[in-house]
């Protein structure tokens, strides 16, 4: 069976969110800014729940999913990243937009420190927590079946399944991408998506399903 420990459901998996969501603020501070950054669609959704005047302001976005909820809830995007990774982000920034005055709104727990990597090169990134994620609690009894291949679409998947439940040597992980791979134990058997996303990472799953290796 295909575990998705995701809280989005898709045909094909048996759906094991490992994460919720909850606000930590009520109030955003935009006095600062002119360009808003968000790296995770949740972010989005929070910022819109807290003050709709998020969508008065341009938006760099990390990832389709991203773009596309910035859209839909009816902001701007003017710069996406060509890839997932927060450090490509950073990196971008330097080179494209190092005169804005950006405003990351952002987890609680992030894999990358934007503001550290941007200080060393002289731009000042304001940061503000909105949102905090917690782990999912389950009883062993709900824990996946032997053979299982379990799709995990963040590092906070991976320490909140650990938290649950043991790792079974017949078990195969399917990462999104390589900074999701950095947080998995070494004892694990995996293979990375060719695409950092859901439908890359079920893809894979299926491969590996039918022809019962790597």
């Amino acid at each position: 069976m295909i575990y998705l420990l995701s809280v989005v459901e898709r045909e094909g998996t048996v759906l094991l969110p490992m994460i919720s969501f909850s606000l930590i603020t009520d109030h955003i501070d935009f006095s600062y800014c002119d360009t808003l950054i968000f790296t995770s669609k949740q972010a989005v959704v929070s910022a819109n729940e807290i003050d709709m005047t998020w969508k008065n302001y341009p938006c760099i976005a990390i990832g389709g999913a991203t773009k596309d909820k910035i859209e839909e809830l009816g902001g701007e995007v003017i710069y996406q990243t060509k890839n997932f990774y927060g450090k490509t982000l950073a990196q971008d920034i330097v080179k494209y937009f190092s005169d804005k005055k950006l405003l990351y709104l952002r987890p609680k727990e992030i894999s990358f420190d934007s503001k550290g990597y941007l200080e060393k090169h002289n731009i000042t990134l304001e940061e503000q927590i909105i949102y905090e994620t917690s782990c999912v609690k389950y009883s062993k009894a709900q824990q996946p079946e032997k053979n299982a291949i379990i799709i995990f679409t963040s590092p906070s998947t991976i320490r909140c399944f650990f938290k649950n439940f043991l790792w079974d040597k017949s078990y195969i992980a399917i990462l999104i991408g390589n900074a999701t791979k950095e947080h998995l134990p070494n004892f694990c058997n995996y293979a990375v998506a060719e695409e950092p996303l859901i439908n890359s990472c079920i893809k894979k799953a299926i491969e590996i399903e039918k022809n019962g290796v790597i």
